[in-house]
């Protein structure tokens, strides 16, 4: 079971968000925990994603570079070019997981999405090639459509991601 740290502001509404679960499902997974007096750095349990140490790949996004590198077992296996966000709507830094995914979500998605552990972020395909390599999307990162459907072929549910500047 994947363990989140919370984090200064967060409630267990926003976390229920962040991870797509009901706030009924997580109050269950966390018997005990007062939803009114959470501390950052106390722990949480999500239902339904894996411990992320029992999968094999990682995924690292380099903001300035451009890129989306992908891990399996701390070597690195493939680098994709990527879009980013714009300095209005940029892309948020810090460490997230894969929390689900969807074919064909239709739109400027492309073929692809997979939902980062921050509401509204994710990972995706794209109606405008043109636009990978370049800070132009509204926080989410883009890929070409086969690109991302091969990740989403690789990489499970769980898979932790970095972003970083």
């Amino acid at each position: 079971m994947y363990l989140h740290t919370v984090q200064a502001g967060e409630t267990l509404s926003s976390i229920a968000a962040d991870y797509r679960v009901s706030l009924t499902q997580l109050l269950q997974q966390n018997a005990g925990v007062n939803p009114t007096q959470l501390q950052a750095g106390q722990t949480i349990r999500i239902p339904g994603l894996p411990d992320p140490r029992t999968i094999p790949y990682t995924i690292r996004v380099s903001i300035q570079n451009h890129t989306l590198t992908l891990f399996q077992n701390g070597a690195s296996i493939r680098v994709y070019p990527i879009a980013v966000g714009r300095m209005v709507t940029m892309t948020p830094v810090g460490s997230f997981v894969i929390v689900n995914r969807q074919p064909n979500p239709g739109g400027p998605f492309g073929t692809m999405w997979l939902s980062l552990s921050k509401l509204h972020y994710g990972i995706h395909g794209t109606n405008d090639p043109a636009s990978i390599g370049h800070s132009v999307s509204h926080g989410c990162i883009r890929m070409h459509n086969a690109d991302v459907n091969e990740l989403a072929s690789i990489v499970p549910n769980g898979t932790r991601v970095t972003i970083e500047s």
